[in-house]
């Protein structure tokens, strides 16, 4: 199973504006910097989870982005099934391009297909709130100030 960018850089950014809490306010770029990523890809990115209501965005000058939900009820498995396009790993999970001759008997797509309802299940176990235990080291390694 791989994730796209596209949901790693969602996971960053989350875990980044939970780092900074207590409504304070981000840069996309700031974010990029500290990530050492693209700041164009991390503008759709933020785009989308303002339009699913994870993040606040405020415009103007000293403007930003910031949680609008508490951690503990930002659910990763949500989160992954909404910025994953499709969950198509091998060809016989989608029907339409399916070519494989050997589909109508095979049983490795009962097997994957299993795994990835696993792997699913596990993230519905978590939400943003478990990855924020570390505050002091993460903020550290992204270089952050934190403020309480």
């Amino acid at each position: 199973m791989r994730l796209t960018l596209y949901t790693d850089y969602s996971l960053r950014v989350l875990i980044y504006l939970g780092l900074k809490g207590d409504n304070q306010l981000s840069t996309i770029q700031e974010i990029a910097d500290r990530y050492h990523i693209s700041k164009n890809h991390l503008m759709k990115v933020t785009y989308d989870l303002a339009q699913i209501g994870l993040i606040e965005t405020v415009r103007g000058r000293g403007g930003g982005i910031r949680l609008k939900v508490e951690p503990k009820d930002i659910n990763i498995g949500k989160l992954v099934r909404h910025t994953e396009e499709d969950f198509h790993i091998v060809e016989c999970f989608d029907r339409n391009n399916n070519h494989c001759k050997i589909s109508p008997s095979c049983q490795l797509r009962h097997v994957l297909y299993e795994a990835l309802q696993a792997f699913l299940q596990v993230l519905d176990q978590y939400t943003l709130a478990d990855f924020l235990h570390s505050k002091e080291d993460m903020a550290e390694l992204l270089q952050m100030k934190i403020e309480y």
